[in-house]
């Protein structure tokens, strides 16, 4: 089934092919300049840092309703091993893990997804191959620093969590950088939170209860951050975007606008509710952030230890 008209109008509205060269395969991390990086830095008061990612255990976030993308399975290879044969002298302990690389906290690179046989900036489908992505792999971003800026869609609506599939808009984002008293700065990086952590916090983890219903930017949030020219945004859920979708005539279609049309890096699965809960607190919601992805040679996504430093 072809996508309805209203999402080929609103792609028509955001795209950003060719705007950085026919040869670009980044998208919108070319906003982060280096006076977007002195920004980020010009934001830290304290030194505080806050890791937004999730722990790498068997035991992770992903259910196998993906089919692939698994948790990671960590196994020793090498256990106070002597290199010469003499436990006396060197001796190393090795590992290796295996997992999906969108299974815990991650970037979907611009080679993620397609739509009408097309990727970013207009490259074919068919460049993803078994031997991975030839164009817009996740190797190309060498490097993501910039100024963070925390969005609390929770707290702006005086909850821990949005309730269901709350569909967040345009406008909310706007309040919440009200609230924050920020004001958008093309090349910034958007962390928008949810509080769906809180499934994860309990114990035992309710794996499923993060994982659906899912709220999340909505087509109604889409050219905002084309607006505002962000760099790249993530969040602390999932599916990242509303779920169940607006229309069941288009699947996914924020993640289909974002790295497609606009070629905007997108994350998933990031912790969000310390930073938060701090940001709150002293009531600066910038900060410097450091979420570079591992450079995986034709990756369409990266695992990530974001580092947000206040």
């Amino acid at each position: 089934m072809a996508l309805p008209d209203w999402f080929h109008e609103l792609a028509g509205k955001v795209r950003n092919w060719g705007r950085w060269g026919a040869d670009d395969e980044i998208g919108t991390i070319n906003l982060i300049d280096n006076a977007a990086r002195l920004r980020g830095v010009a934001s830290v008061k304290t030194g505080r840092p806050f890791s937004l990612a999730m722990l790498l255990h068997e035991d992770g976030v992903q259910t196998g309703v993906i089919p692939g993308r698994i948790n990671p399975i960590h196994a020793m290879v090498a256990i106070n091993s002597p290199m010469s044969g003499d436990p006396s002298e060197f001796c190393t302990s090795d590992d290796t893990i295996h997992m999906g690389v969108q299974a815990a906290t991650h970037w979907d690179g611009l080679g993620h997804v397609s739509y009408d046989a097309k990727m970013y900036n207009g490259y074919p489908a068919a460049s993803i191959t078994e031997a991975g992505a030839s164009k817009c792999g996740i190797e190309k971003i060498t490097s993501m620093v910039s100024r963070g800026v925390l969005l609390d869609i929770a707290r702006l609506k005086g909850v821990d969590c949005l309730e269901g599939s709350y569909a967040i808009t345009g406008d909310d984002l706007d309040a919440a950088c009200e609230m924050a008293r920020v004001k958008m700065v093309p090349g910034d990086i958007v962390l928008v939170r949810t509080g769906k952590g809180k499934f994860l916090a309990q114990s035992p983890p309710d794996k499923f209860g993060y994982m659906f219903p899912n709220s999340g930017p909505s087509l109604k949030s889409v050219e905002w951050f084309r607006r505002h020219d962000v760099a790249a945004v993530a969040n602390d859920t999932l599916t990242f975007e509303v779920y169940p979708c607006e229309d069941e005539a288009a699947q996914l279609p924020v993640h289909l606008l974002h790295l497609v049309d606009m070629g905007m890096t997108q994350g998933q699965n990031f912790v969000l509710d310390a930073l938060a809960a701090d940001c709150a607190e002293d009531g600066q919601y910038t900060f410097l952030l450091e979420a570079s992805p591992q450079p995986i040679l034709g990756g369409t996504g990266s695992m990530v230890n974001p580092v947000a430093i206040k």
